[in-house]
């Protein structure tokens, strides 16, 4: 009896030292979002403030963000944002689910050398090759370019092809090998049987296509060089942190960045359960 009372509280002792420590991390996690959030409505200008609490409060940074628009160019870098991600989203899981569902369900000479020369390149962060890229896409004249944009961005994405590949892992074969004695196509089964099982791979797919654009920094800084009326918004905030302008566009930036986070926030919400199932299905495959 002593023994099991001993035992239960070293285990609510654990709870609690379990709950707590989670609870720092989330307060950690937390606190630099509650502050850009109250930054975007603090009413004073600068960068720096030596007090935490803004002493007033004003809508005005949302609207100057988008109605002074001589310098800083918000709701359109908006725009060419959202067009390039979803243009790009579109592709990259085009191009991610076959060749996932090819490598998954094809056996070919050269399939096993493919997918390791696949992971090897993975390896290297993408930026290393911005310059090769930036060469070519001179060579055809497509710089500074909202197109030139989407075919970096969904350019790479077949590589990423592990996670969809472990999914489709999990779907019977059986299945298509019974629709092949139906006399379906490959191609028949690929979009009739597969696609409808496979909601939550392509919510993923999607979601993770679509953030690459929506955030990038690097790629857009590179490729689009002194062209403001193309630029997306990582570079268009970031531009608004430059010695110039930082006095009088911190809080806007604040706000820019409050509401560039409302779009991507919303999906993941929506989508998590599908997210989740997705990177769970991968994992069992």
């Amino acid at each position: 009896m002593k023994t099991h009372k001993s035992s239960k509280i070293n285990k609510v002792t654990k709870n609690i030292f379990s709950h707590l420590f989670l609870l720092i991390l989330s307060l950690i996690w937390l606190f630099p979002i509650f502050w850009i959030v109250i930054t975007s409505f603090r009413g004073e200008r600068g960068s720096f403030t030596p007090y935490f609490w803004p002493k007033s409060f004003t809508i005005d940074n949302y609207v100057k963000l988008f109605t002074e628009t001589q310098q800083f160019y918000y709701a359109k870098w908006f725009m060419n944002t959202l067009f390039v991600a979803i243009c790009s989203c579109i592709l990259s899981t085009f191009y991610v689910l076959g060749i996932s569902y090819s490598i998954s369900r094809l056996r070919f000479k050269m399939r096993k050398p493919f997918m390791n020369v696949a992971l090897i390149l993975g390896m290297f962060p993408g930026f290393m090759s911005m310059i090769a890229v930036y060469y070519i896409l001179k060579g055809l004249n497509i710089t500074q370019s909202l197109l030139s944009l989407i075919l970096v961005y969904s350019g790479g994405a077949g590589l990423g092809f592990y996670i969809a590949k472990g999914f489709f892992d999990t779907i019977p074969k059986a299945i298509d090998e019974a629709a092949w004695i139906d006399g379906a196509t490959k191609w028949k089964v690929f979009t009739k049987i597969t696609i409808p099982l496979s909601k939550p791979i392509i919510i993923y797919t999607i979601l993770t296509s679509f953030l690459a654009p929506w955030t990038d920094y690097i790629f857009v800084s590179v490729i689009m060089g002194d062209n403001y009326d193309k630029y997306t918004i990582a570079l268009g905030l970031y531009k608004m942190l430059e010695d110039e302008f930082i006095t009088t566009w911190y809080t806007r930036f604040a706000a820019g960045a409050v509401i560039v986070s409302i779009p991507i926030s919303i999906l993941f919400i929506i989508m998590q359960k599908y997210y989740a199932d997705g990177v769970t299905g991968a994992v069992k495959g």
